[in-house]
């Protein structure tokens, strides 16, 4: 056999190789298990199935076409609230009903560099992300009140803007939350630009391969909450970078200094709101990749002050992930938590809201929290790209299976239309939704609803304190039982 034929072989070989290779990764691992499976409050956690290499399976965004809408459920209606607008991400209303919209994408360099990369990069541009941030924030004004809005104004762009992601207002002030800072501008409601410098509240970690940076104002809004997702997968670059990341912070507005950690162990926490049965904090999770189609569930959980989800060591509680190299925390098994709620694996939860009163989407959806499903990018069949709603019970926790609020973004065709990224309730108890891919915020309302009744808070009886070490305690819970007054649950 001549040189020349021997080279054309084996480069045949070689080609063969890299296509079989490729088809492998893109083909994936299939699932074994439903979503519903993999969701509610008791989930199935099957064994995992590490991967050196993550299998992809991407629907590459094609956009909505003049006429094309997501599918509501039953007894809702969905319109184009606002349309033309450059990767939306975090939706906000203000209390007069002007929204604003943050327009951003993930910083410069934040997949790394070398081939690794290069390739996270182009796999997220597929996935519709990645591109150039477009550092702006938008007004959206609905003025002549017919669930569009006519009227658009840029705030700003640019200028003191990194991947601007987390938004909340009080008292005349407008908290912006960079990838890598907090900051607040003086904004008062009505206004169609932010002319003033800014003022920074607090550094952040910066970038990392999660860089977006929710955040929340408490009720009396003299504290700031600010989730802050992990630099890796299970901080298989060290633990170093991961310092005050995978957590929660919170900020006292009334007083300088530094922010403490609230929680920690949530790999990449988002959406945040306040449980109007218990005035608990709560958040979505998007849990660890490279374990499996079915693992590991991402979730919906309660944040009490103190509280460790683990990461990376450890997911729902009594799993210990084997591959991460650095030394837990000491006594972390006895005192991490698990998650309330499980919302499928790689479904990728980001926004975030509870019916809290006043809002309009019917006697189906009056008592629970809706979550924007962003979708996955390595799980066969693909998961998420949706919009569901979790129902709570009269006591303030998670019940049942997610149930579909919007749908149809996935084509079938292994395309989606569109990635549902952050929901918010309009001043008129509509349902707001930002798809980031199509640059389309959706109006979702139940015509003619009334709006949904306020929910009480759940009270519990308490013991008073036991004040004599020489009492016996059954004789005293009898004795005082049904007396005390009662307190809201803490």
């Amino acid at each position: 056999m001549s040189t020349k034929r021997k080279l054309l072989v084996a480069l045949a070989v070689v080609l063969l190789v890299l296509g079989a290779f490729s088809y492998w990764v893109w083909r994936g691992t299939p699932a074994q298990h439903t979503l519903d499976e993999l969701s509610g409050k008791d989930p199935v956690l099957v064994e995992p199935r590490p991967e050196n290499i993550p299998s992809v399976a991407i629907a590459k965004p094609v956009g909505w076409k003049a006429g094309e809408a997501p599918i509501p459920a039953k007894g809702l209606q969905v319109v184009r609230f606002a349309e033309g607008l450059n990767h939306p991400r975090v939706i906000y209303t203000l209390p007069n009903g002007d929204v604003i919209a943050a327009e951003a994408d993930a910083p410069g360099g934040n997949m790394g560099s070398g081939i690794t990369g290069r390739i996270a990069k182009a796999l997220m541009k597929r996935a519709g992300a990645h591109g150039i941030s477009p550092d702006r924030l938008v007004l959206l004004r609905d003025g002549d009140g017919d669930g569009a809005a006519e009227q658009k104004f840029t705030l700003l762009e640019d200028k003191h803007l990194a991947s601007p992601s987390g938004l909340a207002w009080a008292d005349d002030r407008l908290y912006v939350a960079n990838h890598d800072a907090v900051i607040v501008f003086d904004y008062k409601l009505g206004e169609t630009a932010l002319a003033g410098d800014p003022r920074k509240v607090m550094d952040l970690p910066a970038a990392g391969n999660h860089w977006m940076r929710n955040i929340l104002l408490s009720p009396d809004t003299n504290r700031l909450y600010v989730a802050v997702g992990s630099a890796s997968n299970i901080g298989e670059n060290g633990m170093e970078i991961e310092k005050g990341r995978a957590a929660i912070w919170e900020k006292d507005l009334t007083k300088d200094g530094y922010g403490r950690q609230y929680a920690q162990g949530l790999r990449n926490p988002n959406g945040l709101d306040w449980n109007p049965h218990t005035g608990e904090l709560w958040t979505v999770v998007n849990e660890r990749d490279m374990l499996g189609p079915d693992l590991v569930p991402d979730y919906l959980t309660n944040v009490p002050v103190g509280a460790h989800y683990g990461w990376p060591w450890v997911w729902f509680k009594k799993h210990d992930d084997d591959r991460v190299k650095a030394a837990p925390p000491e006594f972390l098994d006895d005192f991490v938590r698990k998650p309330e709620y499980a919302l499928g694996a790689h479904v990728a939860p980001l926004g975030l809201v509870f019916v809290k009163g006043g809002e309009r989407l019917g006697p189906d959806f009056t008592n629970g929290a809706v979550i924007a499903r962003h979708g996955s990018w390595n799980r066969t069949p693909l998961s998420g790209y949706d919009v569901v709603f979790v129902k709570f019970d009269a006591n303030g926790n998670p019940t049942g299976l997610p149930v579909p609020l919007l749908t149809g973004f996935l084509t079938g065709q292994g395309t989606t239309r569109g990635r549902p990224t952050w929901v918010a309730w309009a001043k008129d108890g509509a349902l707001l939704i930002s798809d980031d891919t199509a640059g389309i915020i959706w109006r979702v309302i139940a015509p003619g609803a009334a709006p949904a009744p306020a929910l009480k808070e759940v009270v519990t009886g308490r013991m008073p304190p036991q004040r004599s070490i020489s009492s016996d305690p059954n004789a005293q819970y009898k004795a005082t039982l049904g007396q005390d007054s009662t307190v809201r649950q803490q």
